[in-house]
């Protein structure tokens, strides 16, 4: 995976509630696991934008319905930080669901995505709407 230059807070753990930001019939997902991601004994394995999760539809489409997809983080509530110095926070934590080969599933985004997003999955970038 490529490395982004901003320094994301890493603010979602297993649990969250992240909304579908993508047409692909899902609506919500809750993360089961952080992909890649492994801490050490006693401390939980946390995501921010850009990384893979793997995550559950808890509501949408029925052939989605209970089933483990691959998500990346689109969006956060937590503020993060960028290079240059300028904060970025957004009003909802989002994802949108990619295939094994980490192809988008929809074909566009709903709603604004990190540039991060698009310097990690390129193809994902090519489906958004507008990437702050």
């Amino acid at each position: 995976m490529k490395a982004i230059a901003s320094n994301v807070i890493k603010s979602l753990g297993p649990g969250a509630v992240l909304t579908c930001a993508d047409n692909s019939g899902a609506l919500e997902f809750r993360v089961i696991h952080i992909i890649g991601k492994g801490g050490k004994h006693g401390s939980r394995a946390e995501a921010g934008i850009a990384d893979l999760v793997s995550a559950s539809v808890i509501k949408g489409n029925a052939t989605y319905l209970k089933k483990p997809c691959r998500v990346v983080i689109i969006r956060q509530k937590a503020m993060m930080r960028r290079a240059n110095g300028m904060r970025i926070k957004f009003e909802d934590n989002a994802g949108i669901m990619l295939n094994e080969e980490n192809l988008p599933i929809g074909t566009e985004v709903k709603g604004a995505m990190a540039r991060e997003v698009v310097e990690r999955f390129v193809k994902v970038g090519g489906i958004a709407s507008r990437v702050v």
